[in-house]
């Protein structure tokens, strides 16, 4: 359902070496990847779990960086870096479940549900294929198949569940979208509102101010790229039809790419699977000067931290996201991961405790807001039974090699992210490093975080921990 070291580079500095990693690592698979989502997120077992866990629609770049970086290391990477990749989808997995809104019960460890999620990914790439006007032929497909059948049976996917063979696939996928897919909510986001909502990319440089604009342009043709795209029985059955317009878009696109990226040199039609951290640093902004930047401050925690679903307010499965995007990023053993989420629990319980005034087991950014500051100004050991335990235990998590303190490595790791620069980052940890010996202490990480939520200006070191202020 959710779709470090860094990965193995493959054996080509350019082109992929088998007919999966071609397949996947050239750039026009991109045109079909959006409605691979649909399709996977159609399903109502990944539904549920997408509405409930996810973070795509509150960090949807973030999302796509790690669902990206989780397929780098299945297909593209060794065995040791797959294996390490395969346990660490299964301790995500474990945790995703519960029951549905309609009182069905839900789990990503499935088996017919993660053959589903697999299969639709087989599906896109012969997909891509069909309808740029070059479908692989029987022999090409039955190759493909059979090399992504062992990563499936490297995942532990039964073979029972998954097409016996590639000529088995289109009959199980037409199958899967007429009596199990529906066109929910989630499904419905992803095709027509998640671009339109969603906050600059990184990587737009100098277009950023122009996103609000963008974002509609793109969002309009991705939408009707994708349905056109869909399956026949998609539209069949939800009735989502592929007008002429949206059909001439998909055949402009598709065969556009294919007559581009066929004749450009193999660095420049297959993607790169090396980190790329050539950025340049964004300009620093002003200090806001107000009286008490504490209100301010949280709401934007609450926002960008707390509110990992983005649905505008915050249940434990919010926080149970902030923890699985730290340990996707620290690769921890269970038994520190199993750690973390309990502290990370405790928080919430007390947050829910104090926070949750009208009952409805989820807190909202003014109730949030309004507590934290009375608790902090009222009670001078509030933040030391929830918040500080977190913290240490984030800390200790971060520490991989039991140091007892943070070097910057370490910092960036745990920090690092599709939101905050790495010029922030150095920064961030200079700013913490209160005695300037070049590491953080445990001390000075939690009083760090003490400092952001009680300091009433911009000027201390904990304000930067979201960057720049």
């Amino acid at each position: 359902m959710t779709p470090t070291p860094s990965p193995t580079p493959t054996p080509s500095a350019t082109a992929p070496d088998t007919p999966l990693r071609r397949t996947l690592g050239e750039r026009r698979i991109g045109l079909v990847a959006w409605r691979l989502l649909v399709l996977q997120a159609a399903h109502p077992a990944v539904a549920a779990g997408m509405g409930r866990y996810s973070t795509y629609r509150n960090h949807p770049w973030r999302r796509i960086e790690h669902t990206m970086d989780s397929g780098r290391r299945l297909f593209f990477a060794g065995p040791e870096d797959r294996q390490r990749e395969i346990a660490r989808l299964e301790r995500t997995h474990r945790r995703i479940r519960g029951t549905d809104d309609a009182g069905r019960p839900y789990t990503a460890e499935d088996p017919e549900v993660r053959a589903w999620v697999m299969v639709t990914l087989y599906e896109a790439m012969t997909a891509m294929g069909d309808l740029s006007g070059d479908p692989l032929g029987p022999a090409e497909r039955d190759t493909l198949y059979a090399e992504f059948k062992q990563v499936c049976e490297d995942l532990g996917i039964p073979a029972e569940v998954l097409p016996a063979t590639a000529a088995d696939v289109p009959a199980y996928i037409d199958r899967n979208v007429r009596e199990v897919l529906e066109f929910g909510a989630v499904a419905r986001h992803l095709l027509f509102d998640t671009l339109r909502e969603a906050p600059a990319p990184r990587r737009l440089g100098r277009l950023r101010p122009a996103w609000p604009v963008l974002r509609v342009a793109v969002s309009a043709v991705l939408t009707g790229l994708t349905i056109a795209d869909l399956p026949p029985a998609w539209h069949t059955r939800f009735g989502t039809p592929r007008t002429r317009t949206a059909a001439a878009l998909s055949w402009t696109l598709h065969h556009g790419a294919r007559q581009i990226m066929t004749r450009l040199p193999d660095h420049l039609r297959y993607r790169s699977h090396h980190a790329d951290d050539r950025r340049r640093a964004p300009a620093p902004l002003p200090r806001p000067r107000t009286a008490d930047s504490r209100p301010a401050r949280l709401e934007a925690f609450f926002r960008q931290v707390l509110d990992q679903t983005g649905d505008g307010r915050v249940d434990s499965a919010d926080l149970q996201a902030m923890v699985h995007n730290v340990c996707w990023q620290l690769e921890l053993p269970v038994e520190r991961e199993d750690r973390l989420y309990a502290a990370f629990e405790t928080w919430w319980k007390q947050l829910c405790g104090a926070m949750d005034a009208d009952g409805d087991g989820g807190v909202e950014c003014a109730e949030f807001v309004s507590a934290m500051l009375k608790g902090v100004d009222g009670d001078p050991g509030y933040l030391d039974r929830g918040l500080a335990p977190a913290m240490r235990a984030l800390f200790r998590a971060a520490d991989t090699d039991a140091s007892g303190h943070l070097c910057a490595d370490e910092y960036r790791t745990l920090f690092g992210g599709s939101r905050v620069h790495p010029a922030e980052l150095n920064d961030g940890f200079r700013q913490l490093d209160a005695d300037g010996d070049g590491r953080i202490s445990e001390e000075e990480f939690t009083a760090a975080f003490t400092d952001f939520f009680t300091a009433r200006t911009d000027t201390v070191a904990g304000a930067a921990l979201l960057g720049r202020p």
